[in-house]
């Protein structure tokens, strides 16, 4: 199955954004949110997908801060980081405000991930 692969700078860090994009569905997914909605969204509707889930690599507020908001905007789940990375989701809020990101919620993913474990990205059609 052919897969897009977008990548956009968000955040004041301008940290990479990876957007995945199953060119026989449409499916998409967002790998590391950090910020900027508005441009990651753009992107995805110039890629033609669908978001259908959220994948964070990491804790860090440049990879993970508008997750919680583009989930619930977007109705789809969070996969990942690890559970050991919930004290860096906890600090979202104050972490945001203090590097000028704006403000995020913490929040706990719908799934945490743990070595080992499988992401589907996409399923066949």
């Amino acid at each position: 199955m052919p897969i897009k692969l977008g990548i956009v700078p968000v955040t004041p860090f301008e940290q990479n954004c990876s957007i995945l994009v199953c060119q026989e569905t449409g499916d998409a997914a967002v790998v590391d949110p950090g910020g900027d909605i508005d441009k990651i969204m753009g992107a995805v509707k110039q890629m033609g997908g669908t978001v259908k889930k959220i994948l964070l690599t990491h804790g860090h507020l440049d990879h993970c801060a508008a997750a919680k908001d583009l989930s619930d905007q977007l109705d789809v789940p969070i996969e990942g980081p690890q559970i050991d990375e919930q004290f860096w989701l906890d600090q979202l809020p104050e972490q945001t405000v203090r590097f000028g990101f704006g403000h995020a919620k913490a929040f706990v993913p719908t799934r945490w991930l743990e070595d080992g474990d499988h992401v589907c990205v996409f399923q066949r059609s």
